[in-house]
């Protein structure tokens, strides 16, 4: 029992990954039909009528007194998923989201600046042997304008505030409240530039005033794959984020490029080459630091 508690925080982290790995897949699927904002009404859309039809199942039970760290959370997820969309739209995929990953960097900092959280010399390596994997198989590139590179830190920054305010909410919310501030914020957000767009009539594009499009035929089942497996993901990295210090999971989150890489070599993208299987050994590696010190840890 204390062997299953000890890792349980890794365990709920590598699912979480590859949920989020199969919502890439989804999204890499229906981007050549829907824009990026549009990706994120679907997404949220769909996980909310799940939450809410869950409430309706098992009413939740909150201790509460977190209202504006719960407020917080939601704010600081949407903010750092719109500087990734913008990001992606603006710069290369693989810099794009190197800058998202620089979050568990973030976390480290974070964690030790305002909560005096430190997890030994060796999880730090890991952490950083972790992110070297990450730039051996994303090979971002650095020439663009400065404010692009702004808006990248942003959505690492704001990811890493984001997941912090989850594990400080862990025991005060139920999980699926936690969930519900990033969520129902990912479906307001988005209406609400789409109705802003539609009164003041300004042009549609990829990420903020977005067009509507409902899916038709197959499109359903890849939304709804997007949605669910999104969920899926948000699900397991709220209890693992409540489960164990951030610093230590946030290392563990990039498995979550390992799973993107064969799922993507599903949807036909290249074997991956030298340097990505190597970033791949990185980041296998970075997990099992972790997961010998979590052995030799007293809880």
């Amino acid at each position: 029992m204390i062997l299953q508690t000890r890792y349980k925080g890794i365990f709920f982290m590598v699912l979480a990954a590859l949920g989020f790995s199969l919502m890439g897949g989804a999204a890499k699927i229906l981007k050549g039909s829907f824009g990026a904002g549009q990706l994120v009404f679907w997404r949220n859309a769909i996980g909310l009528l799940v939450l809410i039809a869950g409430f309706s199942i098992r009413p939740p039970v909150n201790k509460g007194g977190k209202l504006k760290l719960l407020l917080f959370r939601g704010f600081m997820g949407t903010t750092a998923l719109y500087a990734l969309l913008f990001c992606i739209l603006h710069i290369p995929l693989g810099t794009a989201m190197t800058y998202n990953l620089t979050s568990a960097i973030f976390i480290a900092i974070f964690s030790f600046l305002f909560f005096k959280e430190y997890n030994g010399r060796w999880v730090l390596f890991a952490v950083m042997l972790g992110f070297t994997g990450m730039l051996l198989i994303y090979k971002p590139a650095i020439h663009f304008p400065w404010y692009y590179h702004a808006i990248g830190l942003l959505s690492g920054i704001t990811s890493a505030l984001a997941y912090l305010s989850v594990n400080k909410l862990a025991g005060y919310y139920d999980n699926r409240i936690i969930m519900l501030s990033f969520i129902g914020s990912g479906v307001l957000v988005p209406f609400i530039f789409l109705i802003a767009g539609k009164l003041f009539q300004v042009p549609a594009d990829d990420v903020f005033f977005i067009a509507w499009k409902w899916p038709s035929g197959i499109e359903w089942f890849y939304v709804c794959w997007l949605g669910l497996a999104a969920l899926f993901g948000q699900y397991f990295v709220t209890l693992a984020y409540g489960a164990d210090r951030a610093g230590i999971v946030s290392a563990i989150g990039y498995s979550n490029i390992i799973f993107s890489v064969f799922i993507g070599m599903l949807l036909g993208d290249a074997f991956p080459d030298l340097l990505s299987s190597m970033g791949i050994l990185c980041i296998i590696t970075c997990g099992v630091i972790i997961s010998l010190q979590k052995r030799r840890s007293p809880n």
